[in-house]
């Protein structure tokens, strides 16, 4: 049933496990000058993108870390490329466009994740 979170179709029932991550954000400044929260990792996929062109090979509409900076916030709390958000503070990241997850992740300074991970949640 696990397998379930790799080939999820947005708007099911999903039983699966997740790994809890708590990211404490650190402050920054963005190349502009202006003071930002860093989180330290990028996201790809949300329901308004063909996950069938993506470059990782991911097989459903979910939210996917496509990269972590090393020593980053993201990095000391376990997250790790390739990881499914499923939900970020309680907010389902299973029905998500690519651009509502961007905004939620810059919003909160501290990001309580339910991620699954391959090899770890899944068969």
């Amino acid at each position: 049933m696990a397998k379930m979170a790799f080939q999820h179709q947005a708007g099911t029932a999903m039983e699966c496990l997740s790994i809890p991550i708590t990211l404490q954000k650190e402050a920054g400044v963005d190349p502009d000058g202006r003071e930002v929260m860093k989180c330290g990792f990028k996201i790809g996929g949300g329901i308004d993108q063909d996950f069938r062109k993506s470059p990782q090979g991911y097989t459903d509409n979910g939210i996917y870390v496509t990269e972590v900076h090393e020593g980053s916030p993201a990095a000391k709390s376990g997250l790790r490329m390739h990881d499914k958000i499923l939900q970020c503070n309680g907010y389902d990241f299973t029905m998500v466009t690519h651009k509502k997850a961007v905004s939620y992740i810059k919003k909160h300074p501290i990001l309580n994740l339910l991620v699954a991970r391959k090899g770890v949640t899944s068969t």
